[in-house]
């Protein structure tokens, strides 16, 4: 290891409210061991004001950056890739070095139907999965495992962190 931060990338489709939320946690609980960032296979015009919403809520910084595409990122260098939604699996673009690839599959809060509080609530529980996740990730001894075990590892979080 360099002594660099690792940096760690969150995929998704519209880069509107998981992998936003997502990338924040990890800035805000990394304490400058890991950079994250987001983006999306098809980026959505906007953050999804609910995400931002249960952020602030829970005492997490949001950086404020639109959406953006994976085309932003074709020089950009990540250790690890996380996708957050099945339709980004899909898609996940080719990327410089050999990143450490895996899948932490969970519903759209944004596809949630019906009143206010119940979209909110969809955004309050993609919240409360990802903080464990997060947590569970910043758990491993990331910087000393080899890259096979680490995405076997990184991957069981989706598993033991729902």
């Amino acid at each position: 290891m360099t002594g660099e931060p690792l940096r760690v990338l969150f995929l998704c489709t519209g880069n509107s409210a998981r992998s936003q939320i997502a990338e924040a946690l990890l800035n805000h609980k990394a304490a400058g061991r890991f950079v994250a960032e987001s983006a999306g296979s098809h980026p959505a015009p906007r953050v999804n004001p609910h995400a931002i919403r249960v952020l602030a809520e829970a005492g997490v910084p949001w950086a404020g950056h639109p959406p953006k595409g994976t085309d932003a990122l074709e020089r950009e260098r990540f250790d690890i890739v996380i996708t957050v939604c099945d339709r980004a699996k899909e898609s996940c673009p080719i990327l410089p070095g050999q990143p450490v690839q895996t899948h932490w599959g969970m519903p759209d809060p944004a596809e949630v139907e019906g009143s206010d509080d119940a979209k909110l609530n969809a955004f309050r529980e993609t919240l409360r999965v990802l903080q464990r996740r997060v947590d569970l990730f910043l758990a491993l001894p990331v910087e000393s495992l080899e890259s096979p075990t680490l995405q076997t590892r990184i991957r069981r979080i989706a598993e033991e962190g729902a």
